[in-house]
């Protein structure tokens, strides 16, 4: 379980790792430091501004690195209804828009052990086009579904003693992240 967010300010970056844009490669990096539990939320607030229907983001980190957090935060700043919390034992939960944005489709891998031929009975491939799609654990599973994506990894400070310290990289996969400046990210 998560810790319950402090009031602080917006993470601190700690510099990006490459560039984007028209003249970038297929994938981007950005390495941003984040300290407590609602910058988290705040970076996922930061990147909810940069999706749209049909991106699929994948989160990786250890248990309890922060990765519903940050979906918390995508789904605050995507407007979605009900509440972000992880879908472990269901699986998945799609939360509807309230508004005119897509909605935010929040997958937990962890208990699924193959690929993607496991995943198909959720029809992500059906909601990738008009939904956000963040899939926890989904590296080596939800690859296929698309060459565009999102891969955010989270990890924990090495030797922190405040157990708040993570280290997030968010790496552009494909043509649609190398047209995007993830470098936004770090403000």
């Amino acid at each position: 379980m998560e810790a319950p967010a402090a009031a602080q300010g917006p993470a601190e970056p700690s510099g990006p790792s490459g560039t984007s844009g028209p003249s970038a490669g297929p994938s981007s990096d950005v390495e941003i430091t984040v300290t407590s539990p609602e910058q988290m939320r705040e970076l996922g607030r930061r990147l909810a501004k940069l999706l749209r229907a049909g991106d699929l983001v994948m989160l990786s980190g250890e248990l309890g690195a922060g990765k519903t957090t940050l979906t918390r935060g995508l789904g605050e700043s995507l407007g979605v209804r009900g509440a972000v919390t992880s879908p472990t034992f269901v699986i998945a939960r799609v939360h509807p828009s309230l508004g005119d944005g897509p909605p935010l489709v929040h997958v937990d891998a962890y208990r699924l052990s193959g690929g993607l031929d496991e995943m198909e009975d959720l029809d992500l491939d059906v909601s990738l086009s008009d939904s956000v799609i963040v899939v926890e654990w989904g590296e080596g599973k939800v690859e296929e579904l698309t060459e565009d994506r999102l891969r955010v990894r989270i990890d924990r400070g090495v030797g922190d003693t405040t157990d708040e310290v993570r280290h997030v990289t968010v790496t552009g996969l494909g043509e649609r992240w190398a047209r995007t400046d993830v470098t936004v990210l770090t403000g």
